[in-house]
Parts: structure tokens; C-alpha cells; sequence
């Protein structure tokens, strides 16, 4: 089957003068003419042309495209693939920009709805949090809190946020003890709290809690500063302590409650961190695994010490305790994968 050029411009989208100008530039020749001398492409053509969009598409100038032609490039299946994976990232991005535009127009409508217009200061705090979740999430962890933003147990739990920042605010003020029953009943629903704004999945937990320790105007925003999160961790500490006492005996119970969450806030990094090693299926005897399983050591050594028996019974409670591990931002993949990087496991 043969097109003439106006068939091609037609099929393909592109005008007359443009495939003119590929032929005048040596781009794309039609293969036959006509009797009456019209331009005929066959196959071979239309596969150059694509070939030449895909080219295009991919950023590179007609001289480039030249050059590639010229000497044979990649295979079409390479190049219908690096179109794909283009098209790809230009999708996911008007996703992205899609949700941010979603997000300022909520901002907009529940200013309106209290009679105020949008001050400066308020667009460019709407602009820095837009910005600021491609710090901490992937693309695909702000599309799946994007598609939780609307649910039911998610809105419900951002209602009750403010109640509860409050009342630790009182208790903090008070100088509650972390375990003392109101600051443990407050905590239980800090905790809850957090896992239904996150599904319960160890990686958005454990980036969440990094930008609101790290975002100072995430904080502003919330309320809720390093120092109440502090607060909120010493008390579920507590809950743990109190999971191990089952296992450990009263020493080795002293000598942890003596240690134990000291060294919270270095644990979060690396949790990030090991996780984002285990999903890319690093090799445990990596130069990045055995850093951060390095840097775990020093850590665990910091609040379980270094005796082989205790440490043994605290690995036998993680395992026959799986509320040990709840809202941690550790799992049992976690545990397995730094274990067989070499390091006893336990936090």
C-alpha cells in the first residue's frame, strides 16, 4: 500500500509543508512517485517517520535526528520504548500537577467559605507544602496519600488532630510522667491516628515522621514540634518497655529502661533508610547495607548493650510480639533483611 503525501500528512498529523521539509532536509524521501510525479511512501516510510517523531519527541533537534538516521540509531522496539518511558513521566507529572492544583483549590474554597481572602503568606505556605512532599514521598507514595486524602477514616482523623495536639499540649505543660495513664491513653491515639493517615504501611510512617521533625513549617502548620513528638515517643516507648519486661529480668529490665529511646530521633533516618535499601534489593555485603547496618549496631548497642542472652530474648519478643513492632516504621521484612546483612536485629 502506497499514501500520498497528503494521506500521510493526513494519518499522521502532520501538514504537507512539514513532510516537504523532511524530504528537503534529506529526513524522510518518499520511496516511489506516481506517473503524474506525486510523492508515494510505502511502509519502510511511515516506519522512518515514526522514527523521526519519536526522535523529536525524545527532545533531539532535526540536525540530531540527521545524525541518528544517519548512523542507523537504535532498533524501532528502542525507541517506541524510550517514547513510552517518556510519555510515562509526562503523565505522571500532570498527575502530580493535577493533585497540587486539587490541593490549592481546596485551600482557596475553605478560605472563601470563611470570608478571607488568601494573604501572601498563605500562598506561599501552600506553595512550600506542594513542594515540600517531593522531599520525603516517590511519586507513587504521594499519589496513594493522595487517594487516601478523601477517605472516610482519613478525614476523621484529621478532625481529631487538633483535639489531641491540644490536650498533649496541656499534659506537657502539666509535666504529665510519660506513663501516666492519661499521657498512655493520648499516646494510644497519637498512634492511631497516625496509622490510619498512613494505611499502617511502614514507609509512609516512617516519612512522615521525618518531615514533620525536619519541616519547620509543617510544624507551624500542625502544631506539632520535635519536642512533643518526643513526648509522644517516650510514651509509647513505654508500652514496649513493658512488652520486653515479659522476657528480660529485672537487671536487664533496668539497664534498658535506663537507655532505651534515647537515640529516637537517629533511628528514623535509618529506618528510611534500610527500607529504601531493602526495596532495591541491595546486596547485604554492600558498601551502603553494611553502613547502615553498622550504624544500626551502634544503636541497638547504645540501649541493649552487647550480652549475646539478653539480646536473644529481645529478638524472641519481636518475634512472638508483633505489637512490638506496630507504628515503628519496622516489620518483620525489615528485620529479616538486616539480620542477613549480619547484625542482630533488634530495636
Amino acid at each position: 500500500m502506497l499514501l500520498k503525501i497528503g494521506e500521510l500528512a493526513s494519518r499522521s498529523g502532520l501538514t504537507v509543508r512539514t513532510l516537504h521539509h523532511y524530504d528537503e532536509l534529506g529526513l524522510l524521501s518518499p520511496s516511489a512517485r506516481s506517473e503524474a510525479g506525486y510523492r508515494l511512501y510505502n511502509r519502510n516510510d511511515v516506519a522512518r517517520l515514526h522514527r523521526i517523531l519519536a526522535l523529536r519527541q525524545l527532545g533531539l533537534s532535526l540536525a540530531e535526528v540527521a545524525t541518528t538516521l544517519a548512523s542507523e540509531g537504535e532498533a524501532l522496539p528502542g525507541l517506541i520504548a524510550r517514547q513510552l518511558q517518556a510519555l510515562n513521566l509526562q503523565i505522571s507529572q500532570a498527575v502530580r500537577l493535577r493533585d497540587r492544583l486539587s490541593n490549592l483549590q481546596d485551600t482557596l474554597q475553605q478560605a472563601q467559605q470563611g470570608g478571607l481572602e488568601p494573604e501572601l503568606a498563605d500562598w506561599l505556605a501552600t506553595l512550600e507544602l506542594m513542594t515540600m512532599y517531593d522531599k520525603y514521598f516517590s511519586s507513587d507514595e504521594q499519589a496513594e496519600l493522595q487517594r487516601r486524602k478523601n477517605d472516610t477514616v482519613v478525614v476523621e482523623a484529621q478532625l481529631s488532630w487538633p483535639v489531641l495536639i491540644a490536650e498533649v499540649k496541656q499534659l506537657m505543660a502539666a509535666a504529665c510522667p510519660v506513663d501516666e495513664p492519661r499521657v498512655q491513653q493520648a499516646a494510644q491515639r497519637w498512634s492511631d491516628l497516625v496509622q490510619q493517615f498512613t494505611g499502617g504501611k511502614p514507609d509512609l510512617m516512617v516519612k512522615s515522621a521525618q518531615m514533620m521533625l525536619q519541616e519547620s513549617s509543617m510544624q507551624v502548620q500542625t502544631g506539632i514540634d520535635p519536642a512533643m513528638m518526643a513526648y509522644m515517643a517516650a510514651a509509647l516507648a513505654e508500652q514496649r518497655l513493658a512488652i520486653y519486661a515479659r522476657y528480660l529480668n529485672q537487671a536487664e529490665m533496668q539497664k534498658l529502661r535506663s537507655s532505651y529511646g534515647k537515640n529516637g530521633p537517629a533511628w528514623l533516618p535509618l529506618i528510611a533508610r534500610m527500607r529504601a535499601l531493602m526495596h532495591a534489593a541491595a546486596a547485604a555485603d554492600s558498601v551502603q547495607v553494611q553502613a547502615a547496618c553498622a550504624e544500626w549496631e551502634q544503636l541497638t548497642q547504645a540501649f541493649a548493650g552487647v550480652d549475646a542472652g539478653t539480646r536473644q530474648k529481645m529478638w524472641l519478643a519481636l518475634q512472638q510480639e508483633p505489637q512490638r513492632l506496630a507504628r515503628t516504621g519496622v516489620d518483620q521484612a525489615l528485620l529479616s533483611f538486616v539480620r542477613a546483612a549480619g547484625v542482630d536485629a533488634v530495636c
